[in-house]
């Protein structure tokens, strides 16, 4: 155990140095670290959310949007699959709470109506092993009144995909702010935790993740542009301005004079030409250059507007036919609102809207005493196990110090190297490291004093040491190695800070342990040649 090959040698202490060089840049000023030339080492740790400040915010799924998801679809599919049939009703198909409701003229058409109607029902929840699950909704009547109410298991799966699409497209958004290790999360069952480290704005986070950028191109009916009434005639919708809170606009609610944002493959902010004003230019996929191309062709000389979550932009008069799938939308726009408006609308419209629940800012003054308070709990732990272990075993001992110093850097060179976060759990999760590093070298040494007991030579009983600890080494590691996996697969936020580190260090102990202390007591062997062993 005590024989290393050259190439062995060669790659632990090229391991060690690299660790190091990985971990300088952490404690060297900033002004230093801008003159290193590129081809060293330079990234540094990301800190997290505790040590570093930045924003906090919740969000949680707008329940009346998504019923409204749900609702909608449904009213729209029973008026179709009932004048299919022919079948007469009377009031509209309404919507009673979160239940649609239909009337039929004649209760004789009752059975033929529910036959039809179940022909809309589509399985939610199966899986592979248990099918195809139960129904979207359910159908009851009393007489001529069918009511439809949605399942709980419907409702669940409409939350459940909403959380997963919005966490994507909330993700995509808080990216392109150009910040570093966003944490964003599902938090219970309709809710989303976000936290940025080391944003400043935290208002125009809340703008940009809040806004749902659904874009609509929608013509305007036949009344006065700008018009300011406030009923709506049927087929027509009264939207607000803008700009304006106090100018409404009359759309057109046909699905023919609606093209959806969703076909938009990429916006960005520009100026326009003329007057310089800060403009978005947007381009549609081929679908949506087709039905945006039909709509301006049909209707040249007509006011269209354009309607961004529910309020119109602006309502220019389409003068010529827009071919070419692209356009732009004009407003009184400053810069910044250019740049976050084709944010969102390169990102995505939200499925649903969220609310904003819980906004938090954490001070870089709070990181600063919690950074204080990890190193001060770390130098005392340090410093602890660093006199113990000299005390314990002597000349030993100074050459277990050696590795876990080692073992250190490795920690923060592998975190810097990555880019992984640092929490204020992981410098707990550091601390730890630092006590358990030296449980192999304390295996290795009793059972070097064991054999010493027992009448063996020095070299003998070190490489005895050596080799009957390794296994027990490695199973008390794996098994702490293996729980590490499973809180950070499980965990979330502190857990997985936590878990990060322990693990890490997990490796870089044995590492340095083991293979770096065998390494060093091999070279004081051979140059020493000692007649005892001091330990």
């Amino acid at each position: 155990m005590l024989h290393f090959a050259k190439w062995k040698i060669v790659l632990v202490l090229a391991i060690s140095v690299l660790g190091i060089l990985l971990a300088i840049p952490n404690v060297v000023p900033t002004s230093v670290l801008n003159g290193v030339p590129d081809w060293l080492p330079h990234q540094r740790m990301n800190l997290g959310l505790d040590l570093r400040g930045g924003a906090h915010v919740v969000l949680e799924v707008d329940k009346s949007d998504l019923y409204d998801g749900l609702v909608k679809p449904l009213q729209s599919d029973v008026r179709a699959a009932l004048r299919e049939q022919r079948i007469g009703y009377t009031g509209g198909i309404r919507r009673d709470d979160n239940d649609v409701i239909v009337r039929l003229r004649d209760e004789a058409d009752v059975d033929n109506a529910i036959i039809r109607i179940r022909e809309l029902i589509q399985p939610v929840g199966g899986t592979l092993f248990s099918g195809g699950g139960v129904a979207n909704f359910e159908i009851s009547n009393d007489g001529p009144l069918i009511r439809l109410t949605f399942t709980d298991a419907a409702i669940e799966q409409k939350i459940t995909q909403a959380i997963e699409q919005s966490i994507e497209i909330v993700r995509r958004r808080v990216d392109a702010l150009g910040t570093t290790e966003p944490a964003i999360q599902r938090q219970g069952v309709d809710r989303i935790l976000v936290q940025v480290p080391g944003l400043d704005d935290t208002q125009r986070l809340l703008d940009i993740i809040g806004q749902t950028a659904r874009l609509q191109f929608m013509l305007l009916c036949d009344t006065p542009l700008g018009g300011s009434s406030s009923s709506s005639r049927a087929g027509c919708d009264t939207l607000p301005s803008r700009d304006d809170p106090n100018q409404t606009y009359q759309v057109s609610t046909k699905s023919g004079d609606i093209v959806e944002g969703a076909d938009l493959v990429d916006a960005q902010p520009e100026f326009d030409s003329r007057d310089n004003r800060p403009i978005v230019s947007f381009r549609f996929n081929q679908k949506g250059a087709v039905r945006f191309g039909r709509l301006t062709q049909a209707n040249v000389g007509r006011p269209f507007g354009i309607v961004l979550d529910g309020e119109v932009v602006s309502a220019p008069v389409i003068q010529t036919a827009i071919l070419g799938g692209s356009g732009v939308i004009t407003g009184n726009f400053t810069v910044q609102e250019t740049n976050d408006l084709a944010l969102v609308l390169r990102t995505g419209a939200l499925p649903v809207n969220l609310v904003i629940v819980e906004e938090r800012t954490v001070g870089p003054s709070l990181g600063a005493d919690s950074i204080a308070a990890g190193q001060i709990a770390a130098i005392i732990g340090l410093v602890a196990v660093v006199g113990f272990i000299i005390l314990s075993y002597g000349l030993f001992g100074i050459f277990a110090n050696l590795a876990l110093a080692v073992n250190i850097a490795l920690i923060v060179g592998v975190l810097s190297l990555f880019q992984a976060t640092l929490t204020l759990p992981g410098i707990a999760g550091i601390v730890l490291t630092i006590g358990m590093a030296v449980d192999a070298n304390v295996l290795i040494f009793e059972r070097i004093r064991e054999e010493v007991r027992n009448g063996k030579t020095p070299i003998a009983a070190i490489d005895t040491g050596y080799s009957r600890a390794l296994g027990t080494i490695l199973d008390a590691n794996i098994t702490t190695l293996i729980a590490a996996v499973i809180l950070f697969g499980l965990g979330s936020g502190p857990v997985r800070g936590f878990s990060i580190t322990l693990g890490i260090g997990i490796v870089t102990s044995v590492f340095t342990a083991f293979t770096l202390t065998r390494l060093i007591v091999a070279w004081w062997v051979k140059k020493y040649r000692p007649a005892e062993v001091p330990i």
